[in-house]
């Protein structure tokens, strides 16, 4: 399941969240949409296909997903011309060193691990896409 806004706001930055829990990305998209233009996507796949659609200022991504993982979406993004300098942040479960580390190295400028604070989320989205 995928949604994309129907038009652009010239002003108004794009997020692309791709996240296999519903209820996660209901809150991300109600809460960053009072802000931005928001694309969800549950599938690695599609995220990968949206982001080349919508051309996204920021992918924040979930290291679990079917399709293809977060990291996977990440080091195809890099390979994309389109989409090689898209800042990502990973949203995830996976909360150990090496899945930091490994998220890092994949070009995310930010890991953050559930459950999150809201404004945590907000604040890193906002300094991400220098705001």
């Amino acid at each position: 399941m995928s949604s994309a806004p129907s038009e652009r706001t010239a002003a108004r930055k794009r997020i692309l969240i791709a996240d296999d829990d519903p209820a996660i990305s209901r809150l991300l998209e109600r809460i960053l949409g009072y802000e931005f233009d928001v694309a969800t996507t549950s599938d690695g796949r599609a995220a990968l296909q949206l982001a080349e659609q919508i051309h996204p200022d920021l992918m924040i991504l979930d290291v679990m997903m079917p399709g293809l993982d977060g990291f996977a979406v990440a080091a195809q993004a890099r390979n994309i011309p389109g989409l090689r300098t898209v800042p990502i942040i990973f949203l995830t479960a996976r909360d150990n060193a090496s899945d930091t580390i490994k998220g890092i190295q994949a070009g995310a400028r930010h890991y953050i691990t559930k459950p999150f604070k809201i404004d945590d989320v907000t604040a890193k989205v906002r300094k991400t896409l220098g705001l």
